[in-house]
């Protein structure tokens, strides 16, 4: 008897949303969770034909000695350039979608979820049979951000923002939306979606 594949359920947000505190909500529920920029990462570092791929579009320089991601030359030179970001999302993105349907398979659960911060922009999200949006707002994702990630100047949390669909369309979008400000309480909110979706 073949069991029936997961539902595949999205969850993404704006920076400093508190997506994967959600995401780590389900899991606790036992919802098996995909980390797709995470998994990207992982990718980009130990999948040899994407490796290959973007030393031979972005140079030797893309990678350390020791064959790690150099972080700080893909910063400086090809995620400030608009046109450079298409070229690389067009290497990593359908490489994470085979790693992503991979992983599908060998769940046992009746949904999945799968943590991408740029669903909507993507266009990944029309793969998924529902989607959920984390929405926050923008005042308290800046001081979450700060907190969160101090490396990055206030001018670097505005330009990742505005490479992000507003929240207000991806709320229009979103088949759910949890609202997270300081006065919503998470678990709830999760546990209704939960058990709609086992439903």
């Amino acid at each position: 008897m073949i069991s029936p594949k997961p539902k595949l359920v999205g969850i993404t947000g704006g920076i400093g949303s508190g997506k994967s505190t959600v995401a780590k909500i389900f899991s606790i529920l036992g919802i098996p969770v995909y980390f797709a920029d995470d998994r990207a990462k992982w990718l980009m570092a130990n999948n040899q034909e994407l490796k290959k791929q973007i030393r031979e579009t972005f140079g030797q320089e893309s990678y350390l000695k020791d064959g790690s991601v150099n972080r700080t030359f893909l910063a400086s030179e090809v995620f400030s350039d608009d046109e450079k970001v298409k070229k690389i999302n067009a290497l990593v993105h359908p490489v994470v979608k085979m790693d992503f349907e991979t992983w599908v398979k060998q769940q046992k659960s009746p949904y999945v979820l799968k943590e991408a911060a740029l669903l909507f922009e993507t266009g990944s999200y029309k793969d998924l049979d529902k989607t959920i949006n984390v929405s926050a707002p923008l005042k308290i994702r800046i001081t979450r951000i700060v907190l969160r990630d101090p490396y990055r100047t206030e001018q670097q949390i505005h330009d990742i923002i505005d490479k992000q669909l507003p929240d207000e369309e991806k709320n229009k979008l979103a088949d759910f939306v949890i609202k997270n400000s300081d006065n919503k309480h998470l678990i709830p909110q999760v546990l209704k979606i939960h058990q709609e979706l086992i439903s």
